[in-house]
C-alpha cells in the first residue's frame, strides 16, 4: 500500500501564497507520476498540476503562472507552490501519485483564499 499525507494548506488573503507537500511512504516502487487536484464545493475534482519522475510538468491554464510544482525523487515528496493566489483557488487540494498504473490519493487539504 502507499500512503500519502498532505501539509501545507490553511487561509491565505488574495495575492497571498501557500506552499503544500505531499509527502509519499510504504510499498514505493516506481513512481510513475505525482501531482495535485483540486475540487471546489459543488464542482467536480480537477486537476490542477502533475509532475513525471523525470521532470516533465503539465499545469492546468488557470493556473499557469501563479503555481509551481516540483518533486523531490529522494524523498518521495511533492511539493505545489502557490503565488498571486484568487479566491476562486479556494478548495480542497488533493496529492496524487500514479504507480503501474494504479492511482493513489491522499486525505485531501483545506485552501481558502479570501478577498
Amino acid at each position: 500500500q502507499v500512503q500519502l499525507v498532505e501539509s501545507g494548506g490553511g487561509l491565505v488573503q488574495a495575492g497571498g501564497s501557500l506552499r503544500l507537500s505531499c509527502a509519499a511512504s510504504g510499498s514505493i516502487f516506481s513512481i510513475n507520476g505525482m501531482g495535485w487536484y483540486r475540487q471546489a464545493p459543488g464542482k467536480q475534482r480537477e486537476l490542477v498540476a502533475v509532475i513525471t519522475s523525470g521532470g516533465s510538468t503539465n499545469y492546468a491554464d488557470s493556473v499557469k503562472g501563479r503555481f509551481t510544482i516540483s518533486r523531490d525523487n529522494a524523498k518521495n515528496t511533492v511539493y505545489l507552490q502557490m503565488n498571486s493566489l484568487k479566491p476562486e483557488d479556494t478548495a480542497v487540494y488533493y496529492c496524487n501519485l500514479v504507480q503501474r498504473g494504479i492511482p493513489y490519493w491522499g486525505q485531501g487539504t483545506q485552501v481558502t483564499v479570501s478577498s
